[in-house]
């Protein structure tokens, strides 16, 4: 399956890369979304999602700010995910409403447990 993270940092700290090593944990293919297009958990980063094939992703996972994921909503719909995964601080309504408005599924959870991990595991 295949995975996109949205807001994917090269900080270990930050969920952004801590959700792109339990993806690949749970061995699925990832691209990370980075606007440095910087290398993520040792994969190759893009910088926009406009550069990716739309109907790919079984599931875009979201770690950015509200206001930057409204203003993404047509590039994130034109992707095609299967669903989008808003994460804790990323599932304000006003982005559940656009993404929803533009047909995509969205569910409100945290990728890592939803993997089945917990955050702790990815110091």
């Amino acid at each position: 399956m295949h995975a996109i993270v949205l807001g994917a940092s090269t900080d270990s700290a930050k969920f952004g890369n801590k959700a792109v090593r339990a993806f690949l944990q749970a061995g699925w293919t990832v691209t990370p979304v980075n606007p440095n297009a910087e290398p993520v958990a040792g994969l190759p980063a893009v910088a926009r999602l406009g550069q990716l094939e739309p109907g790919t992703a079984a599931v875009l996972s979201v770690y950015l700010p509200p206001r930057v994921t409204v203003s993404l909503a047509d590039e994130i719909a034109a992707v095609a995910p299967g669903e989008v995964w808003l994460n804790p601080g990323a599932d304000a309504p006003e982005v559940v409403e656009a993404l929803q408005q533009r047909g995509l599924r969205t569910r409100e959870l945290c990728s890592i447990v939803e993997l089945g991990y917990v955050p702790a595991m990815f110091p």
